[in-house]
């Protein structure tokens, strides 16, 4: 599918595009699996399948436990979330901490950018997790917004998607969600803005489709192209 080239947008109303982080702009599953394992090895728990992990990745993190736990009590899943909290630190600078940018992330906040596009966050991490993510990579002076777990309810509640419109002046007919979960698409679905998944993630395509998804990238090198042919299509 060919889409049309856009130039910068001088003098017109901005577009917002808003990213997903774990599974659209960095790969944080083995991190993320490994926090989960240690946390229930301290508490004499036995460990999820990985794939039961990653389907969990982008909820807040006590609804995400929640689910991997569904027969314990609250109070087990809270000293779950805690000991993952204050661990991570710790384990994000173990030597085989691995958490690196997908292919073709840079490049397509360069070119978003570069056509005069706002940029956003909407994350399930907390504030301190984004930063340190963000920084380790560079990125973080490519964002006008970041909405973490901090700033509202966790997806798909489509708070963070509004708070960052508010906060960058746009309407939702000029925003899109980018990410890889079904999460990202019923959060943007709830916020009434365009969404787009990426193939790479951590839920299946179909999946981001019937979930409101307008079309799925499979390659990091299409994302850009697919966020200004939706630009276009809205001018």
């Amino acid at each position: 599918m060919n889409f049309p080239m856009m130039t910068k947008l001088s003098g017109a109303r901005p577009f917002l595009a808003v990213f997903d982080c774990d599974g659209t702009l960095v790969d944080s599953q083995h991190a993320i699996v490994s926090g989960i394992s240690i946390a229930c090895a301290a508490l004499g728990l036995a460990t999820p399948p990985a794939a039961a992990i990653r389907r969990g990745i982008g909820l807040p993190l006590k609804v995400a436990i929640g689910q991997l736990f569904p027969g314990h009590e609250p109070d087990l899943h809270d000293r779950l979330v805690q000991f993952y909290k204050d661990n991570f630190v710790r384990l994000r600078q173990r030597p085989d901490h691995v958490e690196p940018l997908f292919d073709g992330v840079v490049d397509t906040l360069t070119s978003l950018r570069a056509a005069g596009f706002l940029l956003a966050v909407a994350t399930g991490k907390a504030r301190r997790g984004l930063l340190a993510t963000l920084g380790r990579h560079g990125l973080t002076e490519h964002f006008d917004a970041l909405q973490t777990a901090d700033d509202a309810p966790g997806k798909p509640h489509p708070g963070m998607l509004l708070n960052a419109m508010v906060a960058l002046g746009v309407d939702p007919v000029d925003t899109v969600m980018i990410g890889d979960t079904t999460f990202d698409m019923e959060m943007a679905r709830a916020a009434q803005v365009a969404a787009i998944g990426v193939g790479w993630g951590y839920h299946e395509s179909d999946e981001l489709i019937q979930a409101g998804a307008r079309a799925v990238i499979a390659e990091g090198h299409a994302l850009t192209p697919a966020v200004l042919g939706w630009a276009a299509e809205r001018r």
